[in-house]
């Protein structure tokens, strides 16, 4: 029979065992390995059933255990270290205390998703890992954030194959009370509540649970309440499920919903108010459109409220398409944030304007989330140097006339969190290094400095951890193949070769990530029969390890997932070849440090970062990858190997992917696998090892998220807060009609005439020598405006045949007296030629600003026309 209701009976610890219910309520544990050794040591056998997670392991543990335990002198000791140890990381100063100058007093972190540990499985791949990882850096580094998300009933899906090989989704219901949450309670003890008003009069109601992340909350809103309709109740049912409307409503709950749960949480706890939100990704854009409503409230009109909201706001985009970003239909937008739905006395039209592809090729029907995100934040970056690269030129119609370098979207390279992805021996072996202390500072702080000890430890004791954690994924992969071909079907009389899957002296590859087409799945399928030689090569073979999940609705890339399944069943090579169903954060920590190499071969440049290889370079395993993302930006022969990519515009993708291909069968079978088995007089690959050290020392330091937090916090976090304290509401509404006046006076603006006076005017032949200095004399149109209103700059650098200008360099021109009879100015200063070959300059005006955090912020500038004359053309050849 079937239970009509269902709730959880939690056991009533000891006193004397109290201090374990904080422990398993703060998901420090996650990451801090002698917190979860304490909880293992309860229950072994209970705490592999319990999938490693202690709430699940206290309320399954017998009361006779728990007494026993309460006796236990050596467990109670263990239990009280474990216990001091976290108040003092709660509580003790960390890096971002022992900063000077004026740091933001909290930031607002605002993700779709988040990947903190599998016991809270609210993730669906790397941006949700990615959030995670950011939130656990921030605890360690003392960081104020919040962090701010929705909890999804059902979570993102988990992943079975058919006796076909085909994708099979399993949505299981997550009971919040059986989860490491809680409930964020009014002081009444009531459940906090966030409402939304939506169209005919109809409300959007959700409860904030909390998870404690270190030092870092991340509230989590739920719309399964019972004040909701059925609809609405639907609405936190499943991570990126749903029709656009349904979408939507999550990105509004997620926006306008998060901030009034900060508000509420703020209020509730003292937590001093975020003076930066960081938006990480489109979906979160909403949050803008709250803080202007907020604003509004307060008698601030829309254009000092968007002024003031975008001092303090950085937007962080995660895709290298446009296809990636969530786009809206206008009219579906306007009825749920029009006057019947949410943020009255925001005016829906200004709100459309927001999101307008404003650009050449845009969709003017459509709502753009990520075109909002960046006009709702002064700051903005992408997650590599070439995604901020890529990110630059394809949101380059937002500031025309800026060429795509001056685009105002810098980078932070991602990193990841050492202390979760980081193997547990491979801890224990820095710490007999270094020390445990510096051990730990090197995984979460960095530092180049406490690296380098990786020199000193020999050989034999890395190649004895490498091939310890390859036994390990050995063994896992055999379980977990085992348990897949059961659900596939197959009784255990069938099974009995499952143990000779995998050897733990053969060199092994890693595969594992999401299944879109661009990241080629099959790319090592393109030969097969070069492909089983590499893998039962007699004296060098390979094994290779693959896992990842195909979105429930690419059908496209669940043939992708079956194809490499149907080869992996293969009788002949399915002892070299295994797909491992349901990647998570489980099999992951197995994963990476088990395997020899690292395999990433999207195309180019379509990986925004891709973090799985800084997780796995970590463990001392070696990259074999495209330069894309972070490996483009990091990439030595000293450490990893690079395929070669033919992304020529005349390459079509079918010859692009034979190509390279054929460049990855020819690194494994003529580089990668020699040195893994070329041995040294001492019976050890010595080069393999060099490599492995080399990954460590060199990469190490820089694949951390506890740099890429550091970076947000310096050169994003403490700018957007100063700009945000400068805007008062007297100063917001002083640059909002600053702006509205220099845009409708901006058509009057121009550049009326340049001239070089030496030396280069004077030479015949149209050279000049390098270090020479030309003086420039502009004359510029400026209307209404003022010189102090504008910068005006002579631009110069190398030129190419079209005469565009390479690298450029500006020079700063200066008024000269004050404006002659028909109101134009005088600009005169040096340029330096500073360079030989092919030179040229130009000139422009730009808007200037205090406040402006760039000069391309308007997205206005006036150059020389046709007829202005040579000045503005090629010098020198």
């Amino acid at each position: 029979m079937k239970a009509i209701r269902r709730f959880t009976v939690r056991p009533v610890l000891p006193d004397a065992l109290r201090p374990l219910s904080d422990l398993a309520r703060n998901l420090r544990w996650s990451w801090h390995t002698e917190t979860r050794e304490l909880f293992q040591s309860v229950d072994p056998d209970g705490w592999r059933e319990a999938g490693e997670d202690p709430v699940r392991l206290l309320g399954a543990v017998s009361a006779a255990r728990l007494d026993s335990l309460a006796q236990d002198r050596r467990f109670l000791r263990r239990l009280t270290a474990a216990a001091d140890d976290l108040d003092d990381y709660l509580h003790g100063r960390r890096w971002y205390q022992e900063q000077s100058g004026e740091l933001p007093c909290a930031i607002g972190y605002f993700s779709p998703e988040f990947g903190i540990t599998a016991a809270l499985p609210q993730y669906s791949g790397g941006l949700g890992i990615l959030a995670g990882d950011h939130l656990k850096s921030a605890s360690d580094l003392g960081v104020p954030l919040i962090g701010v998300g929705l909890l999804y009933r059902h979570g993102y899906f988990r992943q079975s194959l058919s006796r076909e090989g085909w994708q099979q989704e399993h949505y299981p219901l997550l009971d919040p009370n059986e989860l490491p949450v809680s409930l964020l309670r009014e002081e009444d003890g009531t459940p906090a509540r966030v409402s939304l008003a939506l169209p005919g009069g109809r409300a959007l109601h959700a409860t904030i649970w909390q998870a404690r992340v270190g030092r870092v909350p991340l509230l989590m809103l739920d719309s399964d309440v019972e004040e909701n309709a059925p609809g609405e109740r639907d609405v936190t049912d499943r991570l990126y499920g749903g029709g656009s409307e349904h979408r939507l409503l999550q990105e509004m709950l997620l926006g306008i919903g998060g901030v009034r749960a900060v508000r509420t949480y703020c209020r509730l706890t003292g937590h001093p108010a975020p003076e930066v939100f960081h938006t990480n990704e489109g979906h979160a854009g909403f949050l803008g459109l709250e803080r202007i409503r907020e604003l509004a409230g307060e008698g601030l009109e829309f254009d000092a409220a968007l002024e003031s909201v975008r001092s303090g706001t950085v937007f962080t985009t995660h895709t290298p398409v446009p296809a990636g970003i969530d786009r809206f239909d206008r009219e579906l937008v306007a009825r749920h944030l029009g006057d019947d739905g949410e943020l009255p006395g925001v005016p829906v039209e200004q709100i459309l304007q927001l999101g307008m592809e404003t650009y050449p090729g845009g969709e003017p029907n459509l709502f753009n989330m990520a075109v909002m995100g960046l006009r709702l934040a002064q700051r903005a970056n992408g997650v590599s140097t070439l995604h901020g690269a890529v990110s630059r030129e394809m949101f380059a119609g937002l500031w025309p006339g800026f060429d795509a370098q001056e685009v105002p979207i810098t980078s932070v390279t991602n990193g990841v969190h050492a202390p979760t992805w980081v193997a547990p021996e491979v801890f224990r072996l820095g710490a007999r290094q270094i020390g445990a202390g510096r051990t730990e500072d090197a995984l979460t702080v960095g530092g180049s400095e406490r690296w380098d000890a990786v020199a000193d430890i020999p050989d034999s004791e890395i190649w004895e951890l490498r091939r310890e954690l390859r036994e390990q994924l050995v063994v896992e992969a055999r379980e977990r193949l085992r348990a897949s071909w059961r659900q596939r079907g197959a009784g255990s009389a069938e099974l009995g070769w499952i143990d000779g899957v995998l050897n733990p002296d053969v060199l092994t590859i890693g595969f594992a990530r999401r299944v879109p087409s661009y990241k080629r799945l099959t790319l090592m399928l393109r030969d097969r029969d070069r492909l089983m030689e590499l893998l039962l090569h007699p004296t060098r073979p390979v094994q290779i390890v693959v896992a990842g999940k195909a979105h429930p609705a690419d059908d496209g890339g669940k043939r992708l997932v079956q194809e490499l399944v149907k080869f992996a069943d293969d009788p002949r090579v399915r002892h070299r070849i295994v797909f491992l169903p349901d990647y998570g954060m489980g099999m992951a920590k197995k994963l990476y440090p088990g395997c020899d190499v690292w395999l990433n071969n999207p195309l180019r440049p379509l990986e925004a970062c891709g973090t799985s290889g800084m997780k796995a370079a970590l463990n001392g395993c070696l990259n074999l990858s495209v330069l894309d993302g972070w490996w483009d930006e990091w990439f030595e022969p000293d450490f990893g190997w690079a395929i070669p990519t033919a992304d020529g515009a005349s390459t079509d993708e079918d010859r692009r992917d034979e190509l390279e291909a054929n460049a990855l069968y020819d690194l494994i079978e003529d580089r990668v696998a020699p040195r893994f088995y070329d041995r040294g007089p001492a019976g050890l690959p010595d080069r393999w090892i060099e490599m492995v050290r080399q990954t460590l020392t060199t990469l190490g330091p820089k694949v951390l998220a506890g740099r890429m937090v550091r970076e947000y916090v310096t050169r994003l976090y403490a700018p957007a807060a100063a700009a945000h304290r400068a805007l008062d509401p007297a100063t917001a509404r002083e640059l909002a009609h600053w702006k509205g006046r220099v845009r409708g006076a901006w058509p009057r603006v121009a550049v009326d005439h340049v001239e070089a006076l030496a030396p280069a005017a004077a030479a015949p032949n149209g050279t000049a020598e390098l270090g020479s200095t030309l003086a420039l004399r502009v004359r510029v149109a400026l209307g209404e405006l003022g010189p102090d209103d504008v910068d005006v700059q002579a631009v110069a650098g190398r030129v190419d045949a079209a005469d565009t200008i390479a690298d450029a360099a500006t020079f700063p021109l200066k008024p000269a007296g004050g404006p002659d009879l028909e109101g134009r100015w005088m600009y005169e200063g040096p340029l330096a030629l500073d360079r030989t070959g092919p030179f040229g300059y130009t000139v422009r005006v730009l808007p200037a600003h205090r406040h402006l955090a760039t000069h391309a912020e308007l997205g206005l500038m006036a150059g020389p026309t046709e007829a202005t004359g040579e000045g503005a053309g090629v010098l020198m050849r």
